[in-house]
């Protein structure tokens, strides 16, 4: 007994540690990020006293300049530029923090900067460091390049489950599904962020580094940071995005279409900003509760896919465990389900709801959804 209680106390010890390391690095990522934000919202809307505060006074930045190899500017002399245009007013300079790294007081952080007008696309690289508690950039340097990026987003879910229901089998989301859309849309220039319902790291299925688009992303260090550190729903501007996507794999069946916060940031997109739904595979999951202002289900007299229920194992325990049937729900609820073979490409497109049947028809989702977007 006292051997157990030891066992109880030791453990408790273990998870207060854990809590409390949690809570320091989440505050030191947070204050970091306050200090690039301070630079990127201050280059973006011609705030030169904001855009100080980001930096250390004795701060430089090593910039690109043709025929000038090294380029050093202090950065008085670089927030004085942006007091030549009209203060607060947005200079189509889009900026976003790609991946932040840091050791004790020192932090090393990459963020994007578009510009779509100049169909240019800016990385800079800082060097922070902690001084009198306080984070400070304390130099940055930056690298260009022509791009087609033109600063539309779009949002994809996920669900952070790692396992079905009350089993210890693992659940995921499916790396295929995330990967094929993913890389559908930047190739046409979109950005893509992350939600899940908790936030933070989300676990993944199905990954095959033998395939090359896997073998691609999984090294892909912004990628693979930006799956590790997806926003919560509190965190989300829906004003911000044309289309939600509900990403499948077993994972995609827990705690994502019964979050309410998620439902709303959908359907607002969808409602008041004009939006695109989609979803592909067991992500039609995400959709199945979703409902209208007048209170109808969104999937009603609509034509939807996903994953069937009748390629499912209804004997298998991980099915048991699933909160509802796909198929049958969206059904019951006045939808069209359909769908075709195994492992073939099946979408439907109806209105703004763009839906698809499995991991193959992930690409032709995100085509279908930047086809209606081009048009407007």
């Amino acid at each position: 007994m006292k051997a157990k209680l030891k066992l109880l106390i030791f453990i408790a010890g273990i998870m207060n540690f854990l809590s409390i390391f949690s809570a320091y690095g989440q505050s030191h990522d947070k204050a970091i990020r306050v200090a690039l934000n301070d630079y990127l919202n201050g280059s973006s809307y011609n705030q030169a006293a904001q855009i100080k505060r980001a930096f250390h006074p004795k701060a430089h930045l090593l910039l690109a300049k043709a025929d000038v190899p090294f380029w050093q500017v202090p950065v008085d002399e670089y927030a004085s530029w942006f007091t030549k245009a009209q203060a607060g007013k947005f200079n189509g300079r889009i900026g976003e923090i790609l991946a932040i790294d840091y050791v004790g007081d020192v932090a090393t952080a990459k963020a994007e900067i578009l510009i779509p007008t100049k169909g240019l696309r800016y990385v800079d690289l800082f060097l922070l460091k902690n001084i009198d508690n306080k984070w400070q950039i304390i130099s940055k340097t930056a690298t260009s390049e022509t791009s087609n990026h033109h600063g539309k987003r779009i949002l994809f879910i996920l669900s952070n489950a790692h396992f079905h229901g009350n089993l210890n089998k693992p659940a995921g989301a499916s790396f295929s599904e995330i990967v094929n859309a993913f890389d559908t849309f930047k190739a046409a220039g979109y950005t893509v962020d992350f939600v899940s319902p908790q936030g933070g790291a989300v676990p993944l299925a199905y990954i095959n580094t033998s395939e090359p688009l896997h073998k691609k992303y999984i090294y892909d260090q912004d990628f693979m940071y930006a799956l590790a550190n997806t926003q919560k729903p509190e965190d989300i501007e829906p004003a911000k995005y044309r289309a939600v996507h509900y990403v499948g794999g077993s994972s995609a069946m827990y705690g994502v279409a019964d979050n309410k916060l998620i439902q709303q940031i959908s359907m607002e997109i969808y409602e008041q900003h004009k939006g695109i739904i989609s979803s592909v595979c067991h992500g039609t999951a995400g959709i199945a509760h979703l409902k209208t202002k007048d209170g109808q289900y969104l999937v009603a007299g609509k034509r939807i896919s996903g994953y069937p229920d009748e390629y499912e194992n209804k004997e298998a325990a991980y099915f048991k465990q699933f909160p509802f049937w796909i198929q049958k729900t969206i059904e019951d609820r006045g939808g069209d389900f359909r769908f075709s073979a195994r492992n073939k490409v099946h979408v439907e497109v109806d209105g703004r709801v763009i839906t698809g049947q499995n991991y193959v028809s992930s690409a032709a989702v995100a085509e279908k959804i930047i086809e209606q977007l081009k048009a407007g």
